[in-house]
């Protein structure tokens, strides 16, 4: 707050402002333009129209597009947008674009009070870095940063520089609040179960695509949909609540919670828990992230109590559904396993969409390259981070060649 009581609005970049996240944190900063201006915002550039679109809405100084190549359709997206809107030549200032494979890392030094990092998979790592080192605060949102970066993550961020954006590490952040770090016993991550809750092993080996992609609470995209259904999202929560609160895994626990209205929970060593309870809706976290510490008002709606209601919890059956327990696995271990367990799933996520592996062939998989793994240094570099990861692609699709024999 300002010395005279008043919230400060606060500048901040988007990265990946036409995805699920961003277009919602746009949909945030713009019910709320008192405390939270736009000013610039990137993406891959596979929607140079919605990015423009985005573009004149906000009226941002800078627009970023990964895609060297989209820069010139971005451009001519920006004159038609203009255009719709009866600006002619001259009457609008278009923004500057940076375009290429550094331009988000680029965009993420922009002058801003915070960056909301919603890029999906390891090209989020540098700009994250990036961020970091212009000392700005980072609303992450990019798993694969603390996934398969935590290492070099840790290194450069500064205490309370990054707010975390996921439902799950927002509601422990939240609950954490309610003690000292000192008096906290351990963490408990909730699970919807995805699709396949209660079914056992046996009953998940003709599992098709279509009921993979039947998430029962939230709506996201493949990649993320599919990894709901395996657990393999869950894990990959895991490592990093253990990074964003440093907790050790053994203090970490999994839940399921199939009515996803209670997103995590804080154990104290008195007994107590607090847990964070709301409506599935990405727009709360997302809000909380970019007014930390503070809140904006109606966000999102709140949970109705004057209705009946029940909620339930059950363990995680890790027979079933062992990607936690390797994902825990591959935490523990370090020196590059996280990433491993990230970029091996990825490609086995899509030789399963393509119909080249079985539901179950996914996780068993993984659990074989990470078997695999040679004996790689705890990261110190991007491009060692990158160099695993494709190590691990490279043994995956191996391994698939050989099951589809």
């Amino acid at each position: 707050m300002s010395d005279n009581g008043r919230v400060n609005r606060r500048d901040i970049i988007i990265l990946g402002s036409t995805g699920s996240i961003g277009t919602q944190a746009i949909d945030v900063a713009t019910a709320n333009p008192d405390r939270i201006r736009v000013v610039g915002i990137g993406a891959g550039g596979g929607n140079p129209k919605l990015l423009a679109r985005q573009a004149l809405d906000l009226g941002v100084s800078v627009v970023a597009v990964a895609a060297a190549t989209s820069a010139q359709e971005l451009q001519l997206a920006l004159y038609a947008a203009g255009d719709e809107r009866g600006y002619a030549r001259g009457e609008f200032r278009l923004p500057k674009i940076l375009a290429g494979p550094h331009a988000m890392t680029e965009l993420a030094r922009w002058n801003c009070d915070i960056v909301l990092n919603a890029i999906t998979g390891s090209i989020g790592l540098a700009p994250t870095l990036s961020a970091l080192e212009a000392g700005h605060k980072v609303a992450l949102a990019n798993k694969e940063s603390l996934v398969a970066g935590g290492p070099l993550v840790r290194a450069a961020a500064a205490p309370g520089q990054i707010i975390p954006v996921d439902s799950e590490h927002s509601a422990l952040a939240q609950a954490a609040r309610a003690g000292r770090d000192d008096e906290v016993r351990r963490l408990i991550v909730t699970a919807s179960g995805g699709p396949f809750r209660g079914r056992t092993r046996d009953e998940l080996s003709d599992v098709t695509v279509e009921q993979a992609m039947a998430h029962p609470t939230w709506n996201m995209g493949k990649v993320i949909t599919i990894n709901s259904a395996t657990l393999v999202n869950k894990g990959l929560e895991v490592i990093e609540t253990h990074e964003y609160f440093r907790t050790p895994y053994e203090d970490i626990t999994v839940v399921v919670h199939p009515q996803s209205v209670i997103h995590s929970m804080v154990e104290f060593i008195d007994g107590s828990t607090i847990a964070q309870a709301s409506p599935p809706d990405m727009r709360l976290p997302i809000a909380h992230a970019l007014a930390w510490p503070e809140r904006l008002s109606d966000a999102a709606a709140p949970v109705d109590w004057t209705r009946s209601q029940e909620w339930t919890f059950e363990p995680l059956d890790d027979e079933a559904f062992p990607a936690v327990a390797l994902a825990r696995h591959a935490g523990e271990s370090g020196k590059c396993l996280p990433a491993i367990y990230n970029a091996a799933n990825e490609e086995c996520v899509a030789a399963f969409v393509a119909g080249a592996l079985p539901f179950l062939g996914i996780v068993d998989t993984v659990s074989r390259v990470l078997s695999d793994a040679p004996g790689f240094a705890e990261p110190g570099t991007v491009e060692e981070v990158l160099d695993a990861e494709s190590w691990a692609r490279v043994r995956a699709n191996e391994l698939i060649s050989k099951a589809g024999r």
